[in-house]
C-alpha cells in the first residue's frame, strides 16, 4: 500500500492541475498592456518616456511649452489597443532633465532629441501626434526628418507665429471689460519679481486666474467642460523653459524664441499623410488649421463640433475614430 500510495498521489496531483488552470485561465497577451518607462540619453540630455499598447509605433509630443505628458492620460488610452504609445517629456519638462542654459530650450534641439528617442528605442518609421505647442515641433521634425515619418497627426496647433499672435489679440479683447482692464494693468506693471519671493519667479496668482480662466477657459472646452480644471494650477512645470521659449510680456502674446516658428511657406514640402484636427471654438483658431490643411498637399482636415483646445476631451469618440481611421491606412 505504501508503494502504491505515490503513484496514486502523482496521478491525482497530474489529473487536478489541468482542471485547476482551467479554472483560472491566464489572460490573454493581448489583453496585458504592461508599461514601460525610462530615460533617453539624448545628447547629454536625459529625457523621460514612457510607452505601452501593441502595435506600430506613435509618439506623441505635449504641448505648453514646458507641460508634460500626463494631460493626455487617461483620454489618449484606446489608442493602446492598436498602437504601441510612446509618450516623452520634452527637455526641461515633466520628468526630463532641466537646463541651467535656459537657451538651449528651442524647437531645433526639441527636434533633435525625439530622433535620438527614435533611435534609441529602435522605433523605425513612427506616427508622431503632436497637440498644441507639441504640433508645432511636430511640424519642424515633419520638415527635417519626414523620411522617419509614416503618419503625421497636428491636433490644435499653429505653423506661423506671427499668425498665432493675431488670433492671441482677439481672444484677449473678447475678455469681460472689467476683466480685461486689471489684466492690462497687471501686465503694465511687469509680471515677474512681484509679491513673496518665492513668487518672483512665476506669474501673480491673479494674474493666472485671469488669463487661463477668464481668457482662456472659452476656447479650452465645448461639450465636456473639465470639472476639475484649475486656472491656478494651470503653470507650466517649468517657468524657466517657459519664459524662454513663450516670453515673459503675458498669456497673449509670444514673443520668446517661438518667434522662430514661421512655417506656412514651407508646409508645401510635407509629403507624408497628415490628419489636422481641431476644435470649432479651439484656442488655435480653425483658420490657422484650415491654412495647414491648404498648404499640405493630401492631408486632412476635421474640425470637431462643440470642442476647445481639448478637442480629445470634449469629443472623445469622434477624436478616437477620426486618429484611429487615419492611421489605419
Amino acid at each position: 500500500m505504501k508503494r502504491l500510495l505515490p503513484a496514486i498521489l502523482g496521478l491525482f496531483f497530474s489529473a487536478s492541475t489541468p482542471l485547476l488552470s482551467a479554472a483560472q485561465p491566464a489572460p490573454a497577451p493581448s489583453a496585458l498592456y504592461p508599461i514601460q518607462q525610462g530615460y533617453v540619453d539624448a545628447h547629454g540630455i536625459l529625457l523621460y518616456y514612457q510607452e505601452f499598447g501593441h502595435g506600430s509605433p506613435l509618439v506623441v509630443l505635449h504641448g505648453g511649452p514646458g507641460a508634460d505628458h500626463t494631460y493626455f492620460l487617461p483620454w489618449l488610452l484606446p489608442l493602446a489597443r492598436t498602437h504601441r504609445l510612446i509618450f516623452i517629456d520634452e527637455r526641461g519638462s515633466g520628468k526630463s532633465q532641466r537646463l541651467q542654459d535656459v537657451s538651449l530650450y528651442t524647437v531645433e534641439n526639441n527636434v533633435e532629441d525625439i530622433e535620438a528617442v527614435r533611435v534609441a528605442l529602435h522605433l523605425g518609421k513612427i506616427s508622431l501626434l503632436g497637440h498644441s505647442c507639441g504640433g508645432v515641433l511636430a511640424q519642424a521634425y515633419a520638415l527635417k526628418y519626414q523620411q522617419n515619418l509614416s503618419h503625421l497627426i497636428l491636433n490644435s496647433t499653429f505653423a506661423s507665429t506671427r499668425e498665432m499672435n493675431a488670433v492671441l489679440a482677439r481672444e484677449k479683447a473678447q475678455m469681460p471689460p472689467d476683466k480685461l482692464k486689471r489684466l492690462q494693468e497687471l501686465e503694465q506693471a511687469g509680471l515677474f519679481g512681484k509679491g513673496a519671493p518665492w513668487e518672483h519667479d512665476r506669474y501673480p496668482a491673479e494674474y493666472g486666474t485671469l488669463a487661463w480662466g477668464y481668457g482662456y477657459f472659452p476656447y479650452l472646452y465645448g461639450a465636456r467642460p473639465d470639472p476639475s480644471y484649475d486656472p491656478a494650477s494651470n503653470s507650466p512645470t517649468n517657468w524657466d523653459l517657459y519664459r524662454e521659449m513663450w516670453g515673459s510680456h503675458g498669456e497673449f502674446v509670444i514673443d520668446g524664441n517661438l518667434k522662430s516658428v514661421e512655417y506656412v511657406s514651407r508646409l508645401h514640402t510635407i509629403h507624408v499623410p497628415t490628419l489636422i484636427l481641431v476644435g470649432d471654438h479651439d484656442e488655435c483658431d480653425p483658420s490657422l488649421s484650415r491654412e495647414m490643411h491648404q498648404k499640405i498637399a493630401g492631408s486632412k482636415l476635421v474640425i470637431l463640433p462643440n470642442a476647445g483646445h481639448m478637442n480629445f476631451i470634449d469629443q472623445p469618440e469622434m477624436w478616437q475614430n477620426a486618429v484611429t481611421g487615419f492611421l489605419r491606412n
